[in-house]
């Protein structure tokens, strides 16, 4: 015990100084007199901008290039302005294109062209104001700046859950329990080891003044907070769990559609079950795992079978249009597209990695199109790597539109890729398709019309995970990439290469340790928690008052093991999977050359 309440004090020592350093960092603007820009103010309801700080904004934008632009009072509430600290690194804001934006919750500048293309509309509440927040700074550069002149207003700590959900996504429940068990290790600390454990307690207390103090933050309740942590840390968690919730609930809203949808059973959500492999047209056919919806919690009971002829794994029996329509139905957009905005975002070394493959072969591809585009993020992200190259996208989602009027991609194409090719004939020198395929109905199909979209001896790109992977055996209903029901194919690295071959593409270079995704055990444990407490309040499903307290203790205790999944992952990763030819995922460009069939 003692050995780990000094791991805690190290851990608090270093994140008030973390916190410091970037309060500290933050610029601060200085008042002039000139207009410098064309810019809008969008406020948080209630908040009023000065005239000074307007024009100091500005000017300030201008000098920096900057699109977007968050105020941050200077007198920041200290448990804000450390919430705040937490999740904005200024070093990095600026730079990091895909992340999402970050609010001190007052209100923000940006350009005349950015509230054109992002359609700002002004927000309703401090919600919507989070959310536009986050949405805006992928219109354009984006940076925090303090406005010495602002003032900051009251809080309203029963929104506090639904603003935490479009700051942290899928991560808050994780961020909500770590408080609860870090007063279970002190409460244990402070009774089996008194000395190091009052020392953790008076660290922490002592957070806000160490993070703050000196800073360009003034916080007024700097020292009340830093006295009576403890008991308004504890009233912000309860009003934060059990805090009221807007009356125009987008659950709420959306549960007669799904009643409706769902009034005949899940039997018109899938096709009749095949006979025969989709890959081989082997017979020999066998269950290789059933689940359920582990991430939405839709009805419906998901098999993959496998072939013993060639080993493909295919949903068997598959999904219908209409079993499509329902399972992705506010997933990637609506209520699900804050949460794979978050994921998507959360870091662009894959991206690069992807660019980086098709480089080694095509020095610069004139025109690439990325199908199943979603956001953007791939082509965004690659154009660091390809910065001659224009980058289209296509997706079917309403996501493409919103990758258009961000500019992350030049042209975005809204449909099915077989049924667009036609259009794209011979047009891209480089087509690719990450964690794509897996998704489609045929992916013969898909591999077909990537031949017709491409110029001839134009290369393409895919990403898939690998169902041969062991630790997907092994895992089992837990394993990510298994993903039901939405993953209708998944092909081995040999299954692959006989479409491509017979799709008129020649394999050219296979990456499997390098595309190795480092989330095995920690989203292992994250399925496991969410299966056993789900949250109480989706369209589809309900759940008693008592579900939202089992909610809160099944991952008060359960986030060990998240902690301890995501260091197996970043310590495996490395030292094992991306040392050699064993991956959960793998990736492939091929060359395009004429069809055999």
């Amino acid at each position: 015990m003692t050995w780990i309440l000094i791991a805690l004090i190290l851990v608090l020592v270093a994140d008030s100084l973390r916190m410091r350093g970037r309060l500290t960092s933050i610029a601060t603007l200085e008042p002039t007199e000139q207009v410098a820009g064309d810019h809008q103010i969008v406020a948080a309801p209630g908040v009023t901008v000065t005239d000074s700080t307007r024009r100091s904004a500005s000017a300030w934008a201008v000098a920096q290039g900057l699109d977007v632009v968050d105020l941050v009072p200077r007198d920041l509430p200290a448990i804000r302005a450390m919430s705040f600290a937490q999740l904005v690194d200024p070093a990095k804001y600026r730079k990091d294109r895909l992340g999402p934006g970050r609010t001190a919750g007052h209100a923000i500048l940006v350009t005349t062209d950015v509230a054109t293309r992002a359609q700002i509309k002004p927000p309703a509440d401090e919600v919507e104001f989070v959310r536009l927040a986050a949405r805006l700074k992928h219109f354009g550069r984006a940076d925090v700046v303090v406005a010495p002149d602002e003032h900051a207003r009251p809080f309203d700590l029963g929104r506090r859950f639904e603003i935490l959900r479009v700051l942290l996504g899928p991560t808050t429940p994780a961020a909500l329990v770590v408080l609860p068990v870090f007063w279970t290790i002190i409460g244990l600390g402070v009774w089996l080891r008194p000395i190091p454990g009052l020392v953790a307690l008076a660290i922490w207390h002592l957070q806000p003044l160490i993070a703050i103090a000196g800073t360009k933050i003034r916080s007024r309740d700097v020292v009340i907070v830093t006295l009576l942590r403890a008991p308004i840390e504890l009233w912000m968690l309860v009003r934060t769990i059990f805090g009221h919730r807007d009356p125009a609930d987008p659950v709420e809203a959306r549960r007669a559609e799904y009643d409706r949808l769902i009034a005949g059973g899940t039997a018109g959500f899938f096709e009749a079950r095949r006979q025969t492999c989709p890959v081989c047209d082997g017979r020999d056919l066998v269950v290789h795992l059933r689940n359920s919806d582990l991430m939405q919690h839709k009805p419906g009971v998901f098999t993959l079978e496998r072939c013993r002829g060639c080993s493909h794994v295919f949903q068997n029996p598959r999904l219908s249009f209409a079993g499509l329509d329902y399972y992705y139905k506010d997933f990637y957009d609506g209520l699900g597209e804050a949460g794979m905005e978050f994921m998507f975002g959360f870091g662009a070394e894959p991206y690069y990695a992807r660019a980086r493959m098709m480089r080694e072969i095509v020095a610069t591809p004139a025109r690439w199109l990325d199908v199943g585009c979603g956001h953007g993020h791939f082509c965004i992200a690659a154009r660091d790597e390809l910065p001659g190259t224009s980058f289209d996208g296509l997706d079917m989602s309403e996501s493409i539109d919103e990758a258009t009027r961000r500019r992350w991609v030049d042209t975005g194409y809204r449909g099915l890729f077989p049924e667009l090719a036609p259009q794209f004939a011979g047009k891209y020198d480089a087509v690719s398709m990450s964690h794509y395929l897996e998704h489609t109905l045929d992916p013969r199909v898909e591999i077909k019309a990537a031949h017709t979209a491409l110029a001839t001896n134009g290369h393409l790109m895919i990403e898939v995970p690998d169902p041969e992977f062991k630790l997907g055996r092994w895992l089992g209903r837990y394993w990510l990439p298994w993903f039901q029901p939405q993953h209708l194919n998944l092909l081995s690295v040999s299954n692959l290469e006989r479409l491509l071959r017979e799709g008129g593409f020649t394999p050219i270079t296979w990456h499997r340790g390098q595309a190795h995704q480092r989330v095995d055990f920690f989203f292992a444990a994250w399925l496991v928690l969410n299966r056993l407490a789900p949250p109480r309040k989706l369209p589809w499903r309900w759940r008693g008052a008592g579900a939202t307290a089992w909610r809160v203790v099944v991952w008060t205790l359960g986030s060990p093991l998240l902690v301890a999944g995501l260091i197996v992952d970043n310590v495996a990763g490395p030292l094992v999977f991306q040392r050699g030819r064993v991956s959960n995922t793998y990736r492939v460009v091929a060359r395009r050359g004429e069809r055999t069939s």
